[in-house]
């Protein structure tokens, strides 16, 4: 397979698991564990593009979402839980930007991927606090 034709095959692949993720009926842990592949699937897919700057941006948001989304999981309080989940956004489009500037197309959908799953994720656990709240 070309290397054109390989970018499109991840393109349409990452599509498609990013639409499945979304319609999932998974559990909030099962989502955060997919979540979590997802992230170590667009560092990988970032090591393929030729570029040092790009991966180093991308490695270390990857790594700042992962430990916000641990720290996530283990919060009791919804306010804290909502500043964490704030955070975990800015991170988000920081990660979606460098990604944007530096990256391909199929690394930009990654990005994009992982954001729109961590947003779900976020708002599974908000809604799970502010039900045990209730």
């Amino acid at each position: 397979m070309s290397k054109h034709g390989f970018g499109k095959f991840l393109l349409g692949a990452g599509i498609g698991v990013g639409i499945g993720m979304l319609v999932s009926k998974k559990t909030g842990k099962e989502n955060r564990e997919e979540l979590k592949t997802k992230i170590d699937d667009l560092i990988t897919k970032a090591k393929s593009v030729d570029s040092k700057e790009l991966l180093n941006g991308i490695e270390k948001k990857a790594k700042e979402i992962k430990e916000g989304l641990s720290d996530l999981d283990k919060e009791k309080a919804l306010s804290i839980a909502k500043e964490k989940a704030e955070k975990l956004k800015e991170k988000l489009e920081e990660l979606v930007k460098i990604a944007i500037d530096k990256g391909t197309p199929v690394v930009e959908k990654s990005a994009c991927v992982v954001k729109e799953k961590t947003i779900v994720v976020m708002k599974q656990i908000i809604n799970k606090l502010e039900q045990e709240e209730k």
